[in-house]
């Protein structure tokens, strides 16, 4: 059995937290845990047949000043060269309900639109039953394109969340 490809940013928040606790879960013999930075080729992907991808809608750059670009902000414009025929692919994206929930997991969306439009097999569609925001790109016809999860006002759902999501997508990713 090849290795699932577990590709997150941003590091030592929600994001990376929710990366190691999946890897755990699925066993982390049998995922490859790979933080996005700037110099993060898509080549790598070509590595793997099996993917998740954790995003963050909001991070680092609402808090901190000194922020520089890190991560998906580099790797996104890297996807439009990407090639995701034969590859099946689950995201989580974070997001918080509260104050922002206009935008609630918004990036999720766009990285899941990127990987359809690039031939990817989305797995891991979920009710928006249960969820309170007022828009979301990450949503169509009432699913969201991945698993949305709010560690900032709703950390106590995300582990049974997170189970049944992982249940969900356990014979489309082989693990």
């Amino acid at each position: 059995m090849s290795k699932i490809g577990l590709f997150y940013a941003p590091a030592k928040g929600s994001t990376e937290k929710i990366a190691k606790k999946i890897a755990e879960k699925i066993g982390n013999d049998k995922v490859d845990l790979i933080l996005v930075e700037e110099n993060t080729n898509i080549d790598v992907l070509k590595s793997y047949e099996k993917i998740i991808f954790g995003i963050s809608t909001v991070g680092r750059e609402n808090w901190d000043a000194e922020y520089k670009k890190i991560g998906w902000d580099f790797f996104l414009q890297k996807l439009d060269n990407a090639d995701f025929s034969g590859k099946t692919i689950a995201i989580y994206g974070m997001g918080n309900h509260i104050l922002y929930a206009d935008y609630f997991v918004d990036a999720m969306g766009e990285l899941g639109q990127k990987v359809l439009e690039k031939g990817g097999k989305l797995v891991g569609y979920v009710s928006a039953e249960g969820y309170e925001f007022n828009h979301s790109k990450a949503l169509i016809n009432d699913k969201f394109l991945g698993l949305p999860l709010d560690e900032d006002t709703q950390e106590e759902l995300t582990e049974e969340r997170l189970d049944k999501w992982l249940n969900s997508i356990k014979t489309e990713l082989g693990f």
